[in-house]
């Protein structure tokens, strides 16, 4: 059993209510290579941006 269309939208406005989301521009290529890095890592390329967000943040404090 697939994934409905009930459950997309669900999905969709938890998220909107849940979440923020910024959008983030690189250069041509390196979306690739940031998502290759963070799956060598175990980890989705969102988990990986906002560990080194928040690895920078509190090394700030």
């Amino acid at each position: 059993m697939g994934y409905t269309e009930a459950q997309k939208e669900a999905t969709k406005r938890y998220n909107k209510k849940a979440y923020d989301r910024i959008d983030l521009f690189v250069q041509k290529g390196k979306r690739q290579i940031i998502k290759e890095f963070a799956t060598a890592h175990g980890k989705s390329t969102n988990k990986f941006i906002n560990e080194a967000i928040d690895k920078a943040m509190e090394e700030e404090k």
